[in-house]
């Protein structure tokens, strides 16, 4: 793929994640009502209207779309996609559910097997990170304000990543789903700095945290699915860090027969 065609899609990438931000908030701020999935997860009528309005941006790009909520497709079908979104529409419905703020809409662009650009909007926030290789990864506070049609114009609002925090040895973990390995993880860690620090969040906002320099690592040693990590992934890869493996060290891939990520390490 050609650079400007790269720079478009980041932008289409971009503005879908705002738009579907702004309405994710309509529902926040009113009472939210739950279904529940096949599989027990919950459901709002957020999360479709927000795939709804990223399928109308993304759609006349051309390339197709793996999503959340529409990922019945058949891999037989997406398995000769060389180019290929990949979408969570609304990350972290527990948390929008019980309404901390911390969920996230998370687009990527993955090539091959590949995460090759990401964007992740913090809707209540109104933050935005975004990467990809010719741009680097970048932090924009007061997203929906800024012009999103002008990429360069967007950089020059936004804060380069990594960020420098000046703080002791961090890790993150998930706030609705730590267990005994990631304690374990943690312990491990506290041997080799005994002064570490560990910050719980939801969603997506664990891998922005190393992308942007206020964690050093993110071990997740429960499920997740492509479109959970896709982005992020995307985002940290441009600053130096990876998703990785535990058992091999080698890096998460997607669009994978069985779309269920394996335990990672984000480092």
């Amino acid at each position: 793929m050609n650079i400007p065609e790269r720079r478009v899609l980041l932008l289409d990438a971009i503005e879908a994640s705002v738009k579907a931000g702004e309405e994710i908030l309509k529902v926040y701020e009113n009472t939210i009502e739950v279904e529940f999935k096949k599989d027990n997860s919950p459901l709002t009528i957020a999360d479709q209207r927000s795939h709804d309005i990223i399928i109308e941006k993304l759609q006349p790009t051309g390339i197709p779309v793996l999503s959340e909520e529409g990922k019945e497709i058949r891999f037989k079908d997406r398995n000769h996609w060389k180019l290929l979104w990949v979408v969570d529409p609304l990350d972290g419905t527990k948390e929008f559910i019980k309404q901390n703020g911390e969920f996230t809409v998370n687009i990527a662009l993955v090539e091959g097997q590949s995460a090759e650009m990401g964007v992740i909007y913090v809707p209540v926030k109104d933050v935005l990170y975004f990467g990809s290789p010719e741009t680097g990864s970048y932090k924009t506070e007061e997203a929906s304000k800024r012009d999103l049609t002008d990429l360069d114009a967007l950089i020059a609002k936004s804060q380069k990543l990594p960020l420098t925090v000046e703080r002791p040895f961090t890790m993150v973990g998930s706030r609705s789903h730590m267990n005994d390995e990631t304690a374990e993880y943690f312990a491990g860690i506290r041997k080799e700095y005994p002064e570490a620090e560990i910050i719980s969040c939801g969603s997506s906002l664990k891998i922005c945290m190393v992308a942007e320099g206020k964690a050093d690592v993110y071990p997740r040693f429960a499920p997740t699915m492509e479109w959970d990590t896709a982005a992020g992934h995307a985002i940290v890869k441009q600053v130096g860090f990876d998703i990785v493996r535990p058992d091999d060290n080698q890096p998460l891939q997607y669009n994978k027969e069985d779309l269920l990520n394996p335990w990672f390490i984000v480092k």
